[in-house]
Protein backbone atom coordinates (compact mmCIF):
# COMPACT_ATOMS: atom_id res chain seq x y z
CA UNK A 1 0.00 0.00 0.00
CA UNK A 2 1.04 3.61 -0.25
CA UNK A 3 -0.32 6.20 -2.74
CA UNK A 4 -3.82 6.49 -1.27
CA UNK A 5 -2.37 7.17 2.17
CA UNK A 6 -1.04 10.51 0.94
CA UNK A 7 -4.54 11.45 -0.22
CA UNK A 8 -5.84 10.17 3.11
CA UNK A 9 -3.31 12.33 4.93
CA UNK A 10 -4.77 15.44 3.30
CA UNK A 11 -8.37 14.28 3.80
CA UNK A 12 -7.76 13.44 7.48
CA UNK A 13 -6.51 16.95 8.13
CA UNK A 14 -7.42 19.91 10.33
CA UNK A 15 -9.93 21.30 7.80
CA UNK A 16 -11.96 18.09 7.98
CA UNK A 17 -11.57 18.13 11.76
CA UNK A 18 -12.96 21.66 11.95
CA UNK A 19 -15.99 20.76 9.81
CA UNK A 20 -16.75 17.47 11.60
CA UNK A 21 -16.30 18.99 15.07
CA UNK A 22 -18.63 21.86 14.15
CA UNK A 23 -21.22 19.40 12.80
CA UNK A 24 -21.26 17.41 16.03
CA UNK A 25 -21.06 20.44 18.31
CA UNK A 26 -23.87 22.31 16.55
CA UNK A 27 -26.31 19.48 15.75
CA UNK A 28 -25.31 16.62 18.07
CA UNK A 29 -25.79 13.28 16.23
CA UNK A 30 -28.12 14.58 13.48
CA UNK A 31 -25.41 14.65 10.78
CA UNK A 32 -23.92 11.22 11.49
CA UNK A 33 -25.15 9.98 8.12
CA UNK A 34 -23.20 12.74 6.33
CA UNK A 35 -19.99 11.67 8.07
CA UNK A 36 -20.45 8.08 6.92
CA UNK A 37 -21.40 9.08 3.36
CA UNK A 38 -18.35 11.37 3.10
CA UNK A 39 -15.99 8.39 3.51
CA UNK A 40 -17.87 6.45 0.81
CA UNK A 41 -17.82 9.37 -1.63
CA UNK A 42 -14.17 10.12 -0.91
CA UNK A 43 -13.35 6.52 -1.71
CA UNK A 44 -15.32 6.81 -4.96
CA UNK A 45 -13.40 9.93 -5.99
CA UNK A 46 -10.07 8.23 -5.36
CA UNK A 47 -11.25 5.15 -7.29
CA UNK A 48 -11.91 7.28 -10.38
CA UNK A 49 -8.53 8.98 -9.99
CA UNK A 50 -6.82 5.61 -9.55
CA UNK A 51 -8.42 4.27 -12.75
CA UNK A 52 -7.17 7.28 -14.68
CA UNK A 53 -3.66 7.05 -13.23
CA UNK A 54 -3.18 3.31 -13.67
CA UNK A 55 -4.86 2.90 -17.06
CA UNK A 56 -2.97 5.84 -18.62
CA UNK A 57 0.20 5.35 -16.52
CA UNK A 58 0.63 9.13 -16.58
CA UNK A 59 -0.11 12.23 -14.51
CA UNK A 60 -3.43 13.98 -15.03
CA UNK A 61 -1.98 17.24 -16.44
CA UNK A 62 -0.08 15.46 -19.23
CA UNK A 63 -3.12 13.35 -20.13
CA UNK A 64 -5.36 16.43 -20.24
CA UNK A 65 -2.87 18.28 -22.44
CA UNK A 66 -2.65 15.37 -24.89
CA UNK A 67 -6.33 14.45 -25.20
CA UNK A 68 -8.25 17.60 -24.22
CA UNK A 69 -5.89 20.46 -25.03
CA UNK A 70 -3.14 22.69 -23.63
CA UNK A 71 -5.58 25.41 -22.56
CA UNK A 72 -7.49 22.97 -20.37
CA UNK A 73 -4.23 21.70 -18.86
CA UNK A 74 -3.32 25.24 -17.80
CA UNK A 75 -6.79 25.81 -16.30
CA UNK A 76 -6.34 22.63 -14.27
CA UNK A 77 -2.90 23.70 -13.05
CA UNK A 78 -4.09 27.17 -11.99
CA UNK A 79 -7.20 25.74 -10.33
CA UNK A 80 -5.32 23.12 -8.29
CA UNK A 81 -2.34 25.33 -7.40
CA UNK A 82 -4.60 28.08 -6.03
CA UNK A 83 -6.55 25.57 -3.92
CA UNK A 84 -3.46 23.79 -2.58
CA UNK A 85 -1.59 27.09 -2.09
CA UNK A 86 -4.32 28.55 0.12
CA UNK A 87 -4.46 25.26 2.03
CA UNK A 88 -0.67 25.43 2.56
CA UNK A 89 -0.94 28.84 4.24
CA UNK A 90 -3.91 28.09 6.48
CA UNK A 91 -2.74 24.63 7.55
CA UNK A 92 0.70 26.03 8.34
CA UNK A 93 -1.05 28.59 10.56
CA UNK A 94 -2.90 25.71 12.21
CA UNK A 95 0.29 23.73 12.78
CA UNK A 96 2.19 26.76 14.09
CA UNK A 97 -0.63 27.83 16.44
CA UNK A 98 -1.08 24.32 17.86
CA UNK A 99 2.69 23.93 18.27
CA UNK A 100 2.68 27.21 20.18
CA UNK A 101 -0.18 26.02 22.41
CA UNK A 102 1.71 22.83 23.25
CA UNK A 103 5.18 24.37 23.81
CA UNK A 104 4.61 28.05 24.60
CA UNK A 105 7.03 29.11 21.82
CA UNK A 106 5.81 31.88 19.48
CA UNK A 107 3.74 30.55 16.56
CA UNK A 108 5.72 32.59 13.99
CA UNK A 109 8.95 30.91 15.07
CA UNK A 110 7.22 27.54 14.71
CA UNK A 111 6.00 28.52 11.22
CA UNK A 112 9.54 29.21 10.06
CA UNK A 113 10.84 26.04 11.72
CA UNK A 114 8.17 23.79 10.17
CA UNK A 115 8.74 25.34 6.74
CA UNK A 116 12.43 24.44 6.95
CA UNK A 117 11.66 20.92 8.18
CA UNK A 118 9.27 20.38 5.26
CA UNK A 119 11.70 21.82 2.71
CA UNK A 120 14.65 19.70 3.85
CA UNK A 121 12.70 16.50 4.52
CA UNK A 122 10.67 16.43 1.29
CA UNK A 123 13.44 17.72 -0.98
CA UNK A 124 15.85 15.11 0.33
CA UNK A 125 13.50 12.15 0.65
CA UNK A 126 10.85 12.99 -1.96
CA UNK A 127 7.91 10.64 -2.32
CA UNK A 128 9.21 7.91 -0.04
CA UNK A 129 9.50 10.16 3.02
CA UNK A 130 6.08 11.69 2.32
CA UNK A 131 4.45 8.26 2.06
CA UNK A 132 6.12 6.93 5.19
CA UNK A 133 5.18 10.04 7.15
CA UNK A 134 1.57 9.83 5.96
CA UNK A 135 1.25 6.17 6.95
CA UNK A 136 2.75 6.65 10.41
CA UNK A 137 1.08 9.92 11.37
CA UNK A 138 -2.38 9.12 9.97
CA UNK A 139 -2.32 5.80 11.82
CA UNK A 140 -1.33 7.50 15.09
CA UNK A 141 -3.97 10.22 14.66
CA UNK A 142 -6.69 7.64 14.00
CA UNK A 143 -5.62 5.69 17.09
CA UNK A 144 -5.62 8.91 19.16
CA UNK A 145 -9.21 9.69 18.33
CA UNK A 146 -10.26 6.06 18.72
CA UNK A 147 -8.73 6.18 22.22
CA UNK A 148 -10.84 9.24 23.02
CA UNK A 149 -13.99 7.18 22.37
CA UNK A 150 -13.12 5.10 25.46
CA UNK A 151 -13.12 8.14 27.76
CA UNK A 152 -16.04 10.07 26.24
CA UNK A 153 -19.59 8.85 27.02
CA UNK A 154 -21.25 8.02 23.68
CA UNK A 155 -25.03 7.49 23.61
CA UNK A 156 -25.54 4.66 21.05
CA UNK A 157 -29.32 5.09 21.03
CA UNK A 158 -29.12 8.80 20.25
CA UNK A 159 -26.37 8.19 17.70
CA UNK A 160 -28.54 5.80 15.67
CA UNK A 161 -31.06 8.59 15.10
CA UNK A 162 -28.38 10.35 13.07
CA UNK A 163 -28.41 7.58 10.48
CA UNK A 164 -31.64 8.98 9.03
CA UNK A 165 -30.73 11.51 6.28
CA UNK A 166 -31.86 14.95 7.44
CA UNK A 167 -30.42 18.47 7.11
CA UNK A 168 -31.15 20.37 10.34
CA UNK A 169 -31.60 24.10 10.73
CA UNK A 170 -32.13 25.01 7.08
CA UNK A 171 -29.28 26.64 5.17
CA UNK A 172 -26.91 26.68 8.17
CA UNK A 173 -27.15 22.93 8.50
CA UNK A 174 -26.74 22.50 4.76
CA UNK A 175 -23.52 24.50 4.73
CA UNK A 176 -21.98 22.52 7.59
CA UNK A 177 -23.02 19.23 5.99
CA UNK A 178 -21.44 20.41 2.74
CA UNK A 179 -18.20 21.15 4.58
CA UNK A 180 -18.07 17.62 5.98
CA UNK A 181 -18.59 16.14 2.52
CA UNK A 182 -16.04 18.48 0.98
CA UNK A 183 -13.30 17.22 3.25
CA UNK A 184 -13.32 13.87 1.48
CA UNK A 185 -13.83 15.05 -2.12
CA UNK A 186 -11.31 17.75 -3.00
CA UNK A 187 -9.35 18.82 -6.06
CA UNK A 188 -5.95 18.20 -4.43
CA UNK A 189 -6.87 14.61 -3.56
CA UNK A 190 -8.10 13.77 -7.06
CA UNK A 191 -5.17 15.33 -8.93
CA UNK A 192 -2.28 14.17 -6.75
CA UNK A 193 -3.31 10.51 -6.78
CA UNK A 194 -2.37 10.09 -10.44
CA UNK A 195 1.18 11.22 -9.57
CA UNK A 196 1.66 9.25 -6.37
CA UNK A 197 0.72 6.07 -8.26
CA UNK A 198 3.56 6.77 -10.69
CA UNK A 199 5.96 7.67 -7.88
CA UNK A 200 5.17 4.31 -6.27
CA UNK A 201 5.93 2.59 -9.58
CA UNK A 202 2.48 1.04 -9.96
CA UNK A 203 1.09 0.06 -13.38
CA UNK A 204 -2.11 -1.53 -14.69
CA UNK A 205 -0.96 -4.83 -13.21
CA UNK A 206 -1.33 -3.31 -9.74
CA UNK A 207 -5.01 -2.47 -10.21
CA UNK A 208 -6.27 -4.82 -7.47
CA UNK A 209 -3.64 -3.58 -5.05
CA UNK A 210 -4.71 -0.02 -5.89
CA UNK A 211 -8.29 -0.86 -4.93
CA UNK A 212 -7.15 -2.34 -1.62
CA UNK A 213 -4.95 0.71 -0.99
CA UNK A 214 -7.91 3.08 -1.44
CA UNK A 215 -10.21 0.96 0.69
CA UNK A 216 -7.73 0.79 3.58
CA UNK A 217 -6.83 4.48 3.50
CA UNK A 218 -10.01 6.37 2.55
CA UNK A 219 -12.84 4.03 3.49
CA UNK A 220 -11.36 2.54 6.68
CA UNK A 221 -8.73 4.94 8.11
CA UNK A 222 -10.38 8.19 7.00
CA UNK A 223 -13.83 6.82 7.83
CA UNK A 224 -12.78 5.89 11.38
CA UNK A 225 -11.01 9.25 11.77
CA UNK A 226 -14.14 11.24 10.83
CA UNK A 227 -16.54 9.03 12.76
CA UNK A 228 -14.51 9.07 15.99
CA UNK A 229 -14.10 12.86 15.93
CA UNK A 230 -17.79 13.39 15.18
CA UNK A 231 -18.97 11.12 18.01
CA UNK A 232 -16.66 12.85 20.49
CA UNK A 233 -17.82 16.31 19.39
CA UNK A 234 -21.51 15.34 19.42
CA UNK A 235 -21.17 13.86 22.91
CA UNK A 236 -19.04 16.55 24.58
CA UNK A 237 -19.28 19.82 22.65
CA UNK A 238 -22.96 19.92 21.68
CA UNK A 239 -24.46 23.37 22.26
CA UNK A 240 -27.77 24.08 20.46
CA UNK A 241 -27.07 27.80 20.01
CA UNK A 242 -23.43 27.34 18.94
CA UNK A 243 -22.01 29.92 16.54
CA UNK A 244 -19.42 28.13 14.39
CA UNK A 245 -17.14 31.17 14.26
CA UNK A 246 -16.78 31.03 18.06
CA UNK A 247 -15.51 27.45 18.16
CA UNK A 248 -11.75 27.05 18.31
CA UNK A 249 -9.18 24.42 19.22
CA UNK A 250 -8.73 25.70 22.77
CA UNK A 251 -12.47 25.49 23.49
CA UNK A 252 -12.70 22.02 21.93
CA UNK A 253 -9.74 20.70 23.93
CA UNK A 254 -10.95 22.34 27.14
CA UNK A 255 -14.35 20.65 26.86
CA UNK A 256 -12.76 17.22 27.27
CA UNK A 257 -11.09 18.17 30.55
CA UNK A 258 -13.95 17.43 32.96
CA UNK A 259 -14.28 13.92 31.52
CA UNK A 260 -10.69 12.73 31.41
CA UNK A 261 -8.54 15.44 32.94
CA UNK A 262 -5.57 17.13 31.33
CA UNK A 263 -4.64 14.02 29.35
CA UNK A 264 -7.76 14.40 27.21
CA UNK A 265 -6.75 17.94 26.31
CA UNK A 266 -3.28 16.80 25.30
CA UNK A 267 -4.79 13.94 23.33
CA UNK A 268 -6.95 16.35 21.36
CA UNK A 269 -4.14 18.83 20.70
CA UNK A 270 -1.72 16.10 19.65
CA UNK A 271 -4.35 14.65 17.31
CA UNK A 272 -4.88 18.06 15.75
CA UNK A 273 -1.12 18.59 15.56
CA UNK A 274 -0.59 15.23 13.86
CA UNK A 275 -3.38 15.90 11.37
CA UNK A 276 -1.77 19.22 10.41
CA UNK A 277 1.71 17.65 10.02
CA UNK A 278 0.48 14.82 7.80
CA UNK A 279 -1.62 17.17 5.66
CA UNK A 280 1.20 19.63 5.10
CA UNK A 281 3.63 16.87 4.21
CA UNK A 282 1.32 15.64 1.45
CA UNK A 283 -0.03 19.02 0.33
CA UNK A 284 3.43 20.53 -0.20
CA UNK A 285 4.20 18.23 -3.14
CA UNK A 286 0.90 18.82 -4.99
CA UNK A 287 1.84 22.14 -6.74
CA UNK A 288 5.25 20.70 -7.69
CA UNK A 289 3.61 17.67 -9.32
CA UNK A 290 1.19 19.75 -11.38
CA UNK A 291 3.60 22.48 -12.47
CA UNK A 292 6.39 19.99 -13.12
CA UNK A 293 4.17 17.81 -15.31
CA UNK A 294 2.98 20.81 -17.30
CA UNK A 295 6.53 22.09 -17.88
CA UNK A 296 7.88 18.67 -18.82
CA UNK A 297 9.99 18.02 -15.72
CA UNK A 298 10.55 14.65 -14.13
CA UNK A 299 8.13 14.61 -11.20
CA UNK A 300 10.76 13.23 -8.86
CA UNK A 301 13.44 14.78 -6.63
CA UNK A 302 16.06 13.46 -9.04
CA UNK A 303 15.10 16.50 -11.17
CA UNK A 304 16.57 19.63 -9.57
CA UNK A 305 13.73 21.81 -10.87
CA UNK A 306 11.11 19.62 -9.22
CA UNK A 307 13.10 19.54 -5.98
CA UNK A 308 13.41 23.35 -6.06
CA UNK A 309 9.64 23.69 -6.55
CA UNK A 310 9.02 21.63 -3.40
CA UNK A 311 11.41 23.86 -1.45
CA UNK A 312 9.70 27.02 -2.71
CA UNK A 313 6.21 25.78 -1.76
CA UNK A 314 7.43 24.68 1.68
CA UNK A 315 9.16 27.99 2.43
CA UNK A 316 6.32 30.16 1.14
CA UNK A 317 4.00 28.28 3.46
CA UNK A 318 5.77 29.89 6.44
CA UNK A 319 3.79 33.06 5.70
CA UNK A 320 0.70 31.27 7.01
CA UNK A 321 2.01 31.53 10.58
CA UNK A 322 1.72 35.31 10.31
CA UNK A 323 -2.00 35.29 9.44
CA UNK A 324 -4.28 36.77 12.10
CA UNK A 325 -7.43 35.36 13.67
CA UNK A 326 -8.51 31.88 14.73
CA UNK A 327 -7.57 29.08 12.37
CA UNK A 328 -10.86 27.13 12.78
CA UNK A 329 -12.95 29.52 10.58
CA UNK A 330 -10.03 29.84 8.13
CA UNK A 331 -9.92 26.05 7.74
CA UNK A 332 -13.58 25.96 6.77
CA UNK A 333 -12.98 28.77 4.25
CA UNK A 334 -10.03 26.83 2.78
CA UNK A 335 -12.10 23.70 2.35
CA UNK A 336 -14.95 25.61 0.74
CA UNK A 337 -12.60 27.44 -1.64
CA UNK A 338 -11.11 24.14 -2.78
CA UNK A 339 -14.60 22.80 -3.40
CA UNK A 340 -15.25 25.59 -5.88
CA UNK A 341 -12.55 24.12 -8.12
CA UNK A 342 -13.48 20.47 -7.61
CA UNK A 343 -16.37 20.11 -10.14
CA UNK A 344 -14.03 21.13 -12.96
CA UNK A 345 -11.49 18.40 -12.20
CA UNK A 346 -14.21 15.77 -11.77
CA UNK A 347 -15.58 16.61 -15.21
CA UNK A 348 -12.05 16.30 -16.61
CA UNK A 349 -11.56 12.88 -15.01
CA UNK A 350 -14.90 11.58 -16.32
CA UNK A 351 -14.14 13.08 -19.75
CA UNK A 352 -10.81 11.22 -19.94
CA UNK A 353 -12.14 7.94 -18.53
CA UNK A 354 -14.75 7.92 -21.31
CA UNK A 355 -12.31 9.03 -24.04
CA UNK A 356 -11.55 5.97 -26.23
CA UNK A 357 -8.04 7.15 -27.09
CA UNK A 358 -7.02 8.21 -23.59
CA UNK A 359 -8.13 5.06 -21.73
CA UNK A 360 -7.86 1.66 -23.46
CA UNK A 361 -10.99 0.17 -21.89
CA UNK A 362 -14.58 1.47 -21.42
CA UNK A 363 -15.38 3.05 -18.09
CA UNK A 364 -17.78 0.79 -16.13
CA UNK A 365 -21.35 2.07 -15.85
CA UNK A 366 -21.16 2.00 -12.07
CA UNK A 367 -18.04 4.19 -12.18
CA UNK A 368 -19.81 6.73 -14.40
CA UNK A 369 -22.88 6.74 -12.16
CA UNK A 370 -20.70 7.24 -9.09
CA UNK A 371 -18.85 10.03 -10.86
CA UNK A 372 -22.06 11.84 -11.76
CA UNK A 373 -23.28 11.59 -8.15
CA UNK A 374 -19.95 12.99 -6.97
CA UNK A 375 -20.19 15.81 -9.48
CA UNK A 376 -23.70 16.67 -8.35
CA UNK A 377 -22.69 16.79 -4.69
CA UNK A 378 -19.68 19.02 -5.31
CA UNK A 379 -21.72 21.41 -7.45
CA UNK A 380 -24.38 21.73 -4.74
CA UNK A 381 -21.71 22.11 -2.06
CA UNK A 382 -19.74 24.75 -3.95
CA UNK A 383 -22.94 26.53 -4.97
CA UNK A 384 -24.10 26.83 -1.36
CA UNK A 385 -20.77 28.36 -0.37
CA UNK A 386 -20.67 30.80 -3.29
CA UNK A 387 -24.27 31.82 -2.66
CA UNK A 388 -23.30 32.66 0.91
CA UNK A 389 -20.30 34.69 -0.29
CA UNK A 390 -22.43 36.68 -2.75
CA UNK A 391 -24.09 38.50 0.15
CA UNK A 392 -20.73 39.95 1.21
CA UNK A 393 -19.69 40.96 -2.32
CA UNK A 394 -22.32 43.69 -2.65
CA UNK A 395 -20.83 45.62 0.29
CA UNK A 396 -17.17 45.04 -0.64
CA UNK A 397 -16.48 43.75 -4.18
CA UNK A 398 -12.70 43.73 -3.60
CA UNK A 399 -12.88 41.49 -0.51
CA UNK A 400 -11.92 37.83 -0.25
CA UNK A 401 -15.57 37.05 -0.98
CA UNK A 402 -15.29 38.97 -4.24
CA UNK A 403 -12.27 36.90 -5.28
CA UNK A 404 -14.07 33.66 -4.40
CA UNK A 405 -17.13 34.62 -6.46
CA UNK A 406 -15.00 35.66 -9.45
CA UNK A 407 -13.01 32.42 -9.22
CA UNK A 408 -16.24 30.41 -9.06
CA UNK A 409 -17.70 32.25 -12.06
CA UNK A 410 -14.60 31.61 -14.18
CA UNK A 411 -14.50 27.92 -13.31
CA UNK A 412 -18.23 27.52 -13.88
CA UNK A 413 -17.80 28.84 -17.42
CA UNK A 414 -14.81 26.52 -17.95
CA UNK A 415 -16.74 23.51 -16.62
CA UNK A 416 -19.76 24.18 -18.85
CA UNK A 417 -17.48 24.69 -21.86
CA UNK A 418 -15.71 21.40 -21.09
CA UNK A 419 -19.02 19.54 -20.90
CA UNK A 420 -20.02 21.11 -24.23
CA UNK A 421 -16.71 20.04 -25.75
CA UNK A 422 -17.31 16.45 -24.65
CA UNK A 423 -20.86 16.41 -26.07
CA UNK A 424 -19.58 17.68 -29.44
CA UNK A 425 -16.82 15.05 -29.51
CA UNK A 426 -19.36 12.30 -28.86
CA UNK A 427 -21.55 13.54 -31.69
CA UNK A 428 -18.61 13.62 -34.08
CA UNK A 429 -17.80 10.00 -33.25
Amino acid sequence: MGPAWLAGAIAAGPATMASVITAGAAFEYALLWIVIVSAVLGTTAQYLSMRLGLLTEAGIVGVVEEYVGEFWAWVLVVDAVLASGLAQLVIMKTLADVSAMITGVDARIWGLAWALILAVGLAAGGYSIAELGAKVIVSVVVLAFLASLFVVPIDPGAATTGLVPTIPDGLSGALIAAGVLGGAVHITLVTMHTYTLRARGWTREDYDLGLFDIGASMLVAFGIFSLAIFLVAASVLHTPDLVAANLDAAAAAEALGPLAGDYAQWLFLLGLWGAAVSTLGANTIVPAYLVGDKLGWETDVSDGRFRAAIVVVALLGAAGAFLGGSFFPLLVLTLAFGLVGTPFVLVLVLYLLNHPDAVPEPNPTIANVGGVILLGITIVTAGAFVRDELAAVSSDPLSVSGFVVAFAAALSVATLALIGKYVLSVREQ
